[in-house]
């Protein structure tokens, strides 16, 4: 085997070969970094809530934004998900080909669906560029030239050490490792800009496609330019990962302006769910005095008293929260999350008996969603009723049948059967929901003492033995 090491070299020569090592290092892990599959774990600055948020409201939005956008772009069948960031500044991307993610702070900050959906549409065309992919391929030819340029470089700056010190020869080798460093970190940062404009373009495309406007797309990256125009004042254009925010945004615009939909404007009914998503975000992320300022007691509108009817329930007088929730449900009786809001207030509050009924409704109204069901299970484990636990444990095992990475649900899974005395079943359970928490210790102790009360074989047994094996969730 060849090992590539610089300690056997003359001492001045070895300080500038682990140098230009280090510059190596930091051009290749810098350029990996922008594309790499990113950990949901590592997306959270935040010290306080998951990293990921959940909602079904607001995903099923996301999912009505995003379909026809995929099916313009061929990937309607690629089982394509969005995973919503617990990060309050505007950003989205794509980092593994199969989910799209975006802050909710970009939820928060697109005023319009138009805005929105044309960021995911952006996002849409790296995936169907396949740009992450393209882009592994291209360090990895990187790294290879580097490499060998390192290499030859090393050899001259030896071969400059034996033929004395005042040769130059040394010199001449520092030189021919560092000149293609920057030669071949320019061409990576040119091949982003150049996947970057290609994104732009798809994701008109696709738009027009689905006769829908690229105009917020446009006016988003425009917000976006004026605020960066000072930063990128007297900035080396070819030292940029994107194109140059000025030069990207003219050329959207005429791409964008050409089309025959640039006027077109939302539906009015997208436009009140937009409104509607917003100040739910609102209302459980930000502070009672943002809300309220956002939201003040003048502003009558449905979305207006979503967001302070959550901010209430979270952070001021159960029975007002409920007062106003009741109101909503008045004003929109046929609005399933409502009823889950309810659900989600009186089981929090300490009342899961209560909340039984509008959580059966709000299942009931959205066709059984997943994460729906795990909140009416928890109601059922919670109220301490036997008779209701079967049904919990029916219900819970349906919801994560077809969301089977929550951990909630197989806790509140683990106690359903721990109640019912089936401590087999509730260990298998348990160790689930902590692989999925990614505390893989406490997952293959629970696990190993599962097989223990499972007969060898069985299903049980062998998903024990999976968690037992495994090394860690998929993120």
């Amino acid at each position: 085997m060849i090992k590539v090491t610089v300690e056997a070299l003359p001492g001045r020569i070895r300080h500038m070969a682990r140098a230009q090592l280090s510059r190596l290092t930091a051009v290749l892990c810098a350029a990996a970094l922008a594309f790499a599959p990113i950990p949901s774990h590592a997306q959270a600055p935040q010290p306080k809530g998951p990293p990921l948020l959940r909602d079904t409201e607001i995903e099923n939005l996301l999912r009505d934004y995003t379909r026809p956008i995929l099916r313009a772009a061929g990937l309607e069948k690629q089982n394509i998900s969005i995973a919503i960031i617990n990060d309050p500044t505007f950003n989205a991307f794509v980092a593994d080909g199969r989910r799209i993610f975006v802050n909710y702070g970009a939820l928060m900050q697109s005023q319009t669906p138009n805005q929105l959906i044309g960021v995911l549409a952006h996002e849409t065309g790296h995936l169907a560029g396949g740009h992450l992919s393209k882009l592994r391929t291209q360090l990895a030819q990187a790294q290879t030239q580097m490499i060998v340029a390192m290499l030859l470089g090393v050899g001259a700056m030896v071969a400059g050490s034996r033929s004395g010190p005042n040769s130059g020869a040394s010199n001449i080798g520092a030189a021919a490792v560092s000149a293609p460093q920057e030669l071949i970190r320019r061409n990576l940062l040119s091949y982003q800009r150049q996947q970057e404009e290609n994104a732009d373009k798809a994701a008109v495309k696709f738009l027009d496609a689905t006769g829908q406007s690229a105009k917020g797309m446009y006016e988003t990256f425009r917000r976006f330019t004026d605020e960066s125009l000072f930063a990128a004042r007297g900035a080396d254009p070819y030292a940029q990962s994107h194109p140059m925010p000025a030069e990207r945004v003219r050329a959207l615009e005429e791409l964008a302006r050409s089309s025959p939909n640039w006027d077109k404007k939302d539906d009015a009914a997208l436009q009140l769910r937009h409104e509607m998503m917003r100040a739910k975000t609102s209302g459980f992320m930000e502070r009672p005095d943002t809300v309220a300022r956002r939201y003040p007691q003048s502003n009558t509108s449905l979305p207006a008293r979503y967001a302070r009817a959550i901010s209430t329930y979270l952070h001021g007088d159960p029975r007002s929260a409920l007062a106003q929730i009741d109101s909503l449900i008045q004003a929109e009786p046929n609005n399933p999350y409502f009823y889950e809001l309810r659900g989600q207030a009186l089981l929090e509050g300490g009342r899961p008996q209560d909340a039984i009924a509008p959580l059966r409704k709000a299942v009931s109204m959205t066709r059984g969603a997943p994460l729906i069901e795990m909140l009416l299970g928890q109601a059922l484990v919670a109220s301490n009723n036997p008779g209701t636990t079967d049904e919990a444990i029916r219900i819970l095992k349906a919801a994560l049948a077809r969301e089977g990475e929550a951990p909630i649900g197989y806790s509140q899974l683990a106690m359903a059967y721990g109640r019912k005395g089936d401590y087999a079943e509730a260990d298998l359970a348990s160790a689930q929901a902590a692989y999925l928490r990614g505390d893989n210790k406490t997952a293959r102790e629970l696990a190993s003492r599962a097989k223990t009360r499972f007969p060898v074989g069985s299903p049980g047994w062998v998903r024990a033995d999976d968690i037992v094996a495994a090394k860690g969730p998929a993120k």
